[in-house]
């Protein structure tokens, strides 16, 4: 019974699945669940979906030039029109027409047709992206795909996807998936894990809501900035400086906390010296409130997994180490003596890789880690 509080876009419910293994996967970012839950739909009739695929391309072609879409480029965010031409813009929003108002048979069809057009919006952009990375709008790629091309290869992808899946493995999978939160974790029941294999969010200030902009911009999710904060931020464990505005009066609370009791002389000294650090900077980063926040969530993601993991579990936390404005922070170590206190029995840290030890651009020289946390409980 394989458990993965922070899923992301699936894998591990995705592999449980390939092994006839059950399993339970949880996320809070309401744009990649959905991308998870495409992809756990693999043992559906790849043949329907190729269909689908045409059709809605078909739909799109004749609609491109369309009055509805006119009026939706006359009105695109300025996000989009900075990251498409005109031209391409035109054939996405044709895409998203024929998509909106195409008959679908269930849920299942509509999720995978979305996740098509949703994994096109990097690649046919001409300027600087990656898949789920931040948008550089300053940047140029000299390798931009056709719109309508991109859809059909993608669709093309998927479909030998779902045909080489269902060939490693007969019949609906086991993995069941939830949006929700891994810092109370009240789907999944007592005593339910063997087993949890997971790489939460790492203490480096990386924004995933920031990285979907593009995306929910596009499906019409979000229309700003400050969307972001309602629409993803707010349900996420707090790894990023976007995400701790406002809260310096939790900090007391929650630096007082008995589920942060055995790092709570070291976080308090880390605390100390990034608020004095952050003075120095022009930025003047909030990370001294986000590290106290990062571990508070994680210390109230260790405390709902010893509830629903069963005795003698193992878990898996696949983690880096964090150094904001030089002030490293033993995250490996931290969170290993969080588990303790939280009734898991023992922790031991394999170490995979370094990290930060190729110093171009970068903003400290302290070397860090990576790798496996294991936990036993």
């Amino acid at each position: 019974m394989v458990l993965d509080p922070f899923l992301g876009s699936g894998t591990v419910a995705l592999q449980s699945d390939f092994e006839g293994v059950s399993s339970i996967g949880i996320e809070a970012h309401p744009f990649i669940y959905r991308i998870a839950k495409a992809k756990l739909d693999w043992w559906y009739d790849w043949k329907r979906i190729e269909f689908l695929g045409k059709e809605v391309l078909r739909i799109a072609k004749y609609n491109f030039a369309a009055i509805e879409v006119a009026e939706m480029l006359a009105k695109a965010p300025k996000l989009l029109k900075t990251c498409y031409t005109d031209e391409a813009l035109s054939y996405l929003f044709g895409l998203r027409i024929a998509f909106e108002q195409f008959k679908f048979e269930n849920d299942i069809e509509q999720n995978l047709i979305w996740f098509i057009i949703s994994s096109i919006l990097r690649p046919t952009s001409h300027v600087g992206t990656a898949q789920w990375q931040y948008i550089l709008p300053k940047k140029s790629k000299s390798n931009v795909q056709n719109v309508f091309g991109a859809f059909e290869h993608k669709t093309l992808q998927v479909v030998l996807d779902m045909k080489s899946a269902q060939q490693i493995q007969n019949g609906k999978g086991l993995a069941r998936i939830i949006e929700g939160d891994a810092r109370t974790l009240i789907d999944i029941p007592d005593n339910w894990a063997d087993l949890v294999i997971t790489s939460p969010p790492y203490a480096n200030n990386y924004d995933y809501a920031d990285a979907t902009r593009l995306e929910l911009t596009f499906w019409g999710e979000v229309h700003d900035w400050s969307g972001l904060q309602l629409v993803v931020r707010n349900k996420l464990i707090r790894a990023c400086t976007q995400q701790v505005s406002g809260i310096d009066m939790e900090i007391e609370i929650a630096l007082s906390s008995a589920r942060l009791n055995p790092i709570s002389l070291e976080l308090q000294e880390v605390y100390h010296s990034l608020a004095k650090e952050r003075l120095t900077k022009g930025g003047k980063k909030n990370y001294h409130l986000m590290i106290v926040a990062y571990f508070k969530d994680m210390a109230d993601t260790m405390h709902s997994l010893r509830r629903c993991t069963k005795d003698g579990v193992k878990m898996c936390f696949v983690i880096g180490d964090s150094a904001p404005y030089g002030v490293h922070v033993p995250v490996d170590r931290w969170l290993g003596e969080i588990a303790l206190n939280s009734g898991f029995t023992d922790f031991h840290f394999e170490k995979l890789r370094d990290r930060n030890i190729k110093w171009k651009n970068r903003k400290h020289r302290v070397p860090l880690q990576e790798g496996r946390l294991w936990i036993n409980g």
